[in-house]
Parts: structure tokens; C-alpha cells; sequence
């Protein structure tokens, strides 16, 4: 193996080698501590091996380069095409960091944690190979195991360790993500067996790591019966294609379809595969962002969830409904993502405008952040379905190009944010065990240093110009207005609604009259160990928001190929099929006027 391939797969199972030291006899129970330390140590490695991928060279991730690096392919179950495949660009690179970062402060924070420590650190570790895997699989029945992988450990770390409502809110959670996993193994299916390895050149079999000699392509090509596959890239290739196996089918030979046998297909209310794969992948998807309606598993577990799983919660596992969809549905199912754009765009912005309204109907300061991440990654949604590429602008990419760099932007933003917010709320939580905002006031005086830092993080949360929350947001609403001025007026003005509820909360919690509430002796100055987890995030939150290049360079360059090759296929392939449709509408209603002028 490669250095890597060597790498990536430590990156992935490192954790989960730490889950299985802990399950052997080798700490006593007695020793929480080391368990907790153990546990720490192996997230700041898995930490500091992200930071290699920034150091370039032959394991390393190169900065300016569009393509996915890292690249191997190993057989993992031969008889279906199913590889151990992995790899990372500009797009999966950043989330992977984001996720070991925080990962690392959340195992910081789970110290009060006192309950069967052992198995809390064992989950907490699993959780973490499971969220890493899905950002690094480029096999889609290893993106569908990494993501399997990721529930059950969730589950229990709510439903075991969470408040009082933590069995609904457990199942609750439990139940849409098991729905959304559904609906994306059928999709997954039936892309499966709609695929056909023999359309691709030798070129895509070799840049899809299937082939990397002429003479293994030309024998794939040459096969005759169909020859299915699980690969993501290859998938790709197909979704975009001219021809698509998702669209239609026809007789292949030597690596095409024989001229006049390929027919467009259709499923259900006269549309193909292709549209029905991307609903049911955008909806499983967009259970995981969450996006309303289909968003209220989230405030339960939020609430219900101790503070460090509330930080990998919003830091980690929403972004991973994001990054399905720019991974997965678009560049594999373009043909439903034109004709969907002004359904996701309003997904997103309705997301946006009750997630707004929801916070600040809030009394628990908890369910007011859960509520307050609903709303921002609406933004996510708004920037990835901001379809602006059409035959009137000559099929200029870049508003969607700035609209799909902010959304990546606003994701790891939002990792930053969300989970320092959080963090800062379980600190207070821990000292006087209520939420109540009518009860809070008046911290700045009692908890300063803490004050000042959670001031800072829910600026950032609010998009305060210098702060990371201020980019992302800017660079979606800026490309939305190219696509439809409507939605970009609602999307803008959603940012007095985010000031409105992140003020009161700050005048009600920091500033304001003296504390009300119970355990008004235990609000004791913030802890050293919690300022090592604070401090890092406000760092953060503003060197992203002074020097959101630092990001942008890794990332830029992937999104920007991926949306110029979308691009492309509008010009090419969907703008001619638009085209003859039309013509054809034109002739069929021509038809009987030219019979009623005949007689």
C-alpha cells in the first residue's frame, strides 16, 4: 500500500482501534481518568495526522489541485464490484479537519461525563471512524457502511448518557435517520443496477481507479454482459454523460450504445431514474442537514444530548447531510438537480426563515441553538441548489461557483460556531443544571473571561463582519440574486432575524439583571481545561473570518472543476434536450391549427 492510502485508512481507523483497546481488561473501572485521557490522546492523534494531509508531498493533500488526491483502490467483494476505495480533494479535505478538530475539543469536553465512562469512550470513538469514513469513501457501499456505522454509536451516547427525555429523543433521532438511510439504499440500488462499466472510456476507467492499463479497459469494454459498480467517480462519469444509463438503455457494444437503441426511460409520473435516485438521496440527505420539514429530530436530541455530543451533533454530523448532497446527488444525478433547483433553493431558504423564527420562540437556551443550526444550514442548501447556469448568461458558471464555495465555507463555519455555542451552553448547564432563559442574567459580572469568549463565538454564529459566519453567508445570498431576486431579498433578510435572536440571548444571558435562577453560588469562573477547549474555537471563528482564504485554497479549486463540468453538461446535454422538446411542443401544437386552416 501507499503512503496514502497507509494514511487515510490510520486517519479512518485509528479510533476504532483505540474503541477496541478500551473494550479489552486492560484499564480498570476504577481509572476513569484513563480511560478519558486514553481516549483524548487518541483523538489528538487522529488530529495531528489530518494536519500531515496539509504538509503536501507524496501522503500529503497538494493545494491548487482540483482532482482527488490520495486516491487507492482495493477489492473488498469482488463478485460486486464493492472496493475499499478512498480518497479526498479540496471538498472532503476541509470537512475531514473539521471533524478530527472537533472530535478532539468533544472528547475534552466529555470529562463530567461519569456514567460507565468505558462505554461512553469506546461509542465516542466508533462515532469518530464513522464520520471520518463517510468523508473519505469514494465506494458507495462504503460511504453506506461509514454511514450505518455512524447511527448506532449516536444512538446510545443520547440515549444513555442524554437528560431526562433522552429515550424519545434517542429513537426519535434513530428513526428519521434510519428513514433516510432507506431511501438512500434504494437510490443506491438503482443506480447500482442501472450502471454499466462497458459506457466508460479507458481514460474514465483509469482516473476512476477500475482500470489502470489500456488492456484491462478494452476487456471491461468488451464484456458482454453488464458490468455494475458501486463507484462513486464512475458513477459520475455515467450520471453525466450524454447517453446516461440512468436516463435510458440500449444495446451496447464495444463500449457504446449501437446507434439508434438507446431510448429514454421513465419510472413514475414520466420521469427516469435518474430524477426518482436524486429525490430519494436528497431527502435522506436532507434528514441529516436537517432541513424543514423533516428537521425535528433535531432540537429533541440537541436538548437531550450531553454537551460534547451536542458539539460533534452540530460541528460533524449535519455537515455530513451537506456534503452528500455536493458530493453524491448533483454530480450523479444533474438531470434532476436542474429541473429541482427552485425546489432546493426553497427547501433552503424556508429552512433558513423558521429555523430564525424557531430560535427566537425559545426559552431553552439549548433547543435556541438547535433551532438557530436549522436555520444556517439553510444556507448550505440555498448555495448548493443555486443553479444559475443557463443558455441567457452563456452558461457562466460563477455565481454558482460562489454559491457552492460559500456553502462549503458556511459548513465549516458553522462547525466552528455551532459547536463553541454549544460548548458554551453545557459550561453554565454544568454549574446551575437549567436552560431556562428567563432565569439567566447578569454572567458578565460572575463568569467574565467565559462571557467574553461566548459573546465572540455568537457574534460568529450571527455572521458579525471579521468573524467565520460573516463569509459564507455574504458569498451564497450575493449568488442567489443571479438566480432569482426573490429568494436572495429572503435570504438577506434573514440575517436581521439571526441578529435579533442571538442579541436578546446575549442581553438575556450575559448581560442584563442579576441571575435569577437556581445554584446562583455554583456560576464559579470558567476552568482551565475549559478554556483549552473554548480558546481554540474563537481562535478559529476569527481567523476564518479575517483570512478566509486559508480555507478557500484547499477548496476552491475542486468546487470550481466540479461546477464547471455540471456546466458543461447543462451546455451539452440538457440545453439540447431542451431545445428538441421544445420544438417538438411547437410542431404538436402546430399540427391542428395547420389541419383547422386546411378545411
Amino acid at each position: 500500500m501507499s503512503n496514502s492510502s497507509l494514511l487515510l485508512s490510520l486517519i479512518v481507523f485509528l479510533p476504532a482501534i483505540g474503541a477496541l483497546a478500551l473494550a479489552l481488561p486492560i484499564f480498570s473501572k476504577d481509572r476513569p481518568d484513563a480511560m478519558r485521557y486514553f481516549s483524548l490522546a487518541v483523538t489528538g492523534v487522529v488530529f495531528l495526522l489530518t494536519l500531515v494531509l496539509l504538509s503536501g508531498g507524496s501522503s500529503g493533500f497538494t493545494a491548487g489541485k482540483a482532482e482527488m488526491q490520495g486516491l487507492f483502490s482495493v477489492p473488498w467483494i469482488s463478485s460486486f464490484n464493492i472496493f475499499y476505495m478512498m480518497g479526498l480533494d479540496g471538498i472532503s479535505l476541509p470537512l475531514v479537519l473539521l471533524t478530527s478538530f472537533v472530535s478532539m475539543l468533544a472528547m475534552a469536553a466529555s470529562w463530567p461525563i461519569a456514567k460507565s465512562v468505558r462505554g461512553y469512550c469506546i461509542l465516542f470513538l466508533l462515532l469518530e471512524t464513522g464520520m471520518l469514513g463517510v468523508f473519505l469513501a469514494l465506494d458507495f457501499f462504503l460511504f453506506y457502511v461509514f454511514w450505518e456505522v455512524m447511527l448506532l454509536p449516536m444512538y446510545f451516547l443520547i440515549g444513555v448518557w442524554g437528560g431526562p427525555r433522552r429515550e424519545y429523543a434517542a429513537i426519535k433521532f434513530f428513526l428519521y435517520t434510519l428513514l433516510g438511510s432507506v431511501l438512500m439504499l434504494i437510490a443506491i440500488l438503482m443506480l447500482y443496477f442501472n450502471s454499466d462499466l462497458r459506457l466508460l472510456s479507458a481514460d474514465q476507467l483509469a482516473a476512476a481507479k477500475i482500470a489502470d492499463t489500456p488492456e484491462a479497459a478494452a476487456k471491461i469494454r468488451a464484456m458482454s454482459e453488464p458490468q455494475h459498480t458501486f463507484n462513486i467517480m464512475a458513477m459520475t462519469q455515467m450520471g453525466q454523460m450524454k447517453e446516461s444509463p440512468f436516463s435510458g438503455d440500449g444495446v451496447i457494444k464495444n463500449g457504446a450504445y449501437e446507434p439508434g437503441t438507446y431510448k429514454p426511460a421513465t419510472l413514475l409520473l414520466g420521469k427516469n431514474l435518474q430524477w426518482w435516485a436524486f429525490l430519494l438521496l436528497f431527502i435522506g440527505f436532507a434528514i441529516k442537514v436537517p432541513a424543514v420539514p423533516v428537521h425535528t429530530w433535531l432540537p429533541d436530541a440537541h436538548v437531550e444530548a450531553p454537551t460534547p455530543i451536542s458539539m460533534i451533533l452540530a460541528g460533524v454530523l449535519l455537515k455530513m447531510g451537506g456534503y452528500g448532497i455536493i458530493r453524491i446527488c448533483y454530480p450523479i444525478c444533474p438531470d434532476a438537480g436542474y429541473d429541482l433547483a427552485w425546489f432546493v433553493c426553497g427547501i433552503g431558504v424556508l429552512s433558513m426563515i423558521y429555523g430564525a423564527f424557531a430560535a427566537m420562540a425559545q426559552k431553552d437556551f439549548k433547543r435556541l441553538v438547535a433551532y438557530s443550526s436549522v436555520s444556517h444550514m439553510g444556507y448550505v442548501v440555498l448555495g448548493l441548489g443555486v443553479w444559475s447556469v443557463a443558455a441567457h448568461n452563456s452558461f457562466n458558471p460563477y455565481y454558482w461557483v460562489q454559491g457552492v464555495n460559500g456553502a462549503m465555507f458556511q459548513m465549516i463555519a458553522h462547525g466552528i460556531s455551532s459547536a463553541g455555542m454549544f460548548f458554551m451552553v453545557g459550561v453554565v448547564y454544568d454549574r446551575v443544571h437549567h436552560r431556562n432563559l428567563d432565569q439567566f442574567g447578569g454572567l458578565f459580572g460572575r463568569m467574565p473571561l467565559y462571557s467574553g469568549l461566548a459573546i465572540a463565538i455568537f457574534f460568529a454564529g450571527l455572521g458579525l463582519p471579521g468573524l467565520c459566519g460573516f463569509i459564507g453567508e455574504v458569498l451564497v445570498t450575493l449568488s442567489v440574486w443571479n438566480f432569482s431576486h426573490t429568494l436572495a431579498i429572503l435570504s438577506a433578510s434573514v440575517v436581521i432575524l439571526t441578529a435579533g435572536y442571538i442579541l436578546w440571548t446575549i442581553q438575556r444571558v450575559y448581560l442584563g439583571p442579576e441571575y435569577r435562577g437556581p445554584h446562583g453560588d455554583h456560576l464559579s469562573r470558567i476552568t482551565p481545561r475549559e478554556l483549552s477547549i473554548a480558546i481554540p474555537l474563537v481562535i478559529f471563528a476569527i481567523w476564518f473570518g479575517v483570512y478566509p482564504q486559508s480555507v478557500f485554497r484547499y477548496m476552491e479549486p475542486s468546487v470550481t472543476q466540479q461546477v464547471k463540468e455540471l456546466a458543461d453538461w447543462t451546455k451539452n446535454v440538457k440545453q439540447p434536450e431542451l431545445e428538441s422538446a421544445h420544438q417538438e411542443m411547437t410542431a404538436s401544437n402546430a399540427a391542428p391549427s395547420a389541419a383547422l386552416a386546411t378545411k
